[in-house]
């Protein structure tokens, strides 16, 4: 069976998890209805309900495998949970952030990559350069620095 799934953060093309979607079909890019708020979380985002902000992302087709991936990497259903919203290619699955939402900065732009890599700030290019608890790779990368004896900030979560 074949899904469709908006991304907004690290899955966009570029990104560090866009590999989980290596064999899936770009659709292209969306903009959500202006009813969201996307939050900072650190190394990723998160998209909850409750806002006035449209969201910019990417629109795939997935296998059922491929949508299990996702299901993997976002922690579904425990951290996001898995929504349909209505995009221009169709009712496409998102992730919607579940957890404490607090003091978290929210994106005004609506858009991850002004504070990912991607944007080109100072900024920017530290919060790519964090340690993503659901990236595996990116855990696997830290790992080998600390056994390389390369410099290592603790204090980064």
């Amino acid at each position: 069976m074949q899904h469709l799934v908006f991304v907004y953060g690290t899955l966009l093309a570029g990104e560090v998890n866009h590999y989980l979607l290596a064999d899936a079909e770009r659709l292209g890019s969306h903009r959500t209805e202006p009813r969201f708020t996307l939050i900072q979380l650190g190394a990723y985002p998160g998209l909850i309900t409750g806002g006035h902000t449209a969201v910019r992302g990417e629109v795939y087709r997935v296998d059922g495998a491929g949508l299990k991936a996702l299901d993997r990497l976002e922690d579904y259903p425990r951290l996001y949970d898995r929504q349909l919203i209505a995009t221009r290619f169709g009712r496409a699955w998102t992730y919607l952030y579940r957890g404490a939402v607090g003091s978290r900065r929210a994106i005004p732009t609506g858009d991850w990559r002004d504070v990912s890599g991607s944007g080109g700030s100072i900024r920017a290019a530290a919060v790519r350069g964090r340690r993503d608890s659901k990236n595996p790779e990116q855990r696997r990368r830290v790992g080998r620095q600390r056994t390389a004896g390369e410099n290592h900030d603790d204090s980064i979560d």
